[in-house]
């Protein structure tokens, strides 16, 4: 398949978002409920994606979502997401989040690794636009997110 779409920057799709967790986003242990923080992740990921390819796309894989720590009703949080590869159709978005302090310090509480999938006007996978790689952890990124498109292969092949 030719690539006609004009390669993007990761900074081009790079996006943030902020919320402040409220009580009705607390679980039982009055901590950040674990599915109101998946929402966010996906929301985050999706528009990463959209900036990338200028067009809709559908979350395929949450292929690694480590919660490292927890956030509390009114606490700050923080999420940050990139593209790290990107496939013919797909795309690895890494979405990072952070709880915010009020002096500005943010100590990283989850990173997960999502791939969304760009679709055409008849809701099909289509190309994407390849990635341009301009830092050393850009390249380290890139990397790390070719092999895990390796392994998801892998599983995928091993599964049917």
């Amino acid at each position: 398949m030719e690539q006609r779409l004009k390669p993007k920057h990761v900074r081009d799709s790079r996006t943030q978002q902020i919320q402040i967790i409220m009580p009705a986003h607390n679980n039982g242990y009055d901590r950040l409920f674990g599915g109101q923080l998946v929402q966010w992740i996906d929301v985050v990921a999706a528009v990463v994606a959209r900036r990338h390819c200028n067009r809709n796309v559908t979350t395929v894989f949450v292929d690694n979502l480590h919660f490292k720590a927890a956030a509390y009703a009114n606490d700050t949080v923080v999420l940050v997401g990139q593209i790290t590869y990107v496939g013919t159709t797909s795309m690895e978005v890494r979405v990072e989040t952070f709880v915010e302090s009020l002096d500005g310090t943010q100590k990283l509480v989850n990173r997960a690794f999502l791939v969304m999938v760009a679709l055409d006007e008849n809701e099909n996978p289509t190309e994407v636009p390849k990635l341009l790689i301009e830092t050393e952890e850009e390249k380290k990124e890139w990397e790390a997110g070719l092999r895990r498109y390796e392994l998801r292969k892998q599983r995928r092949i091993e599964k049917f």
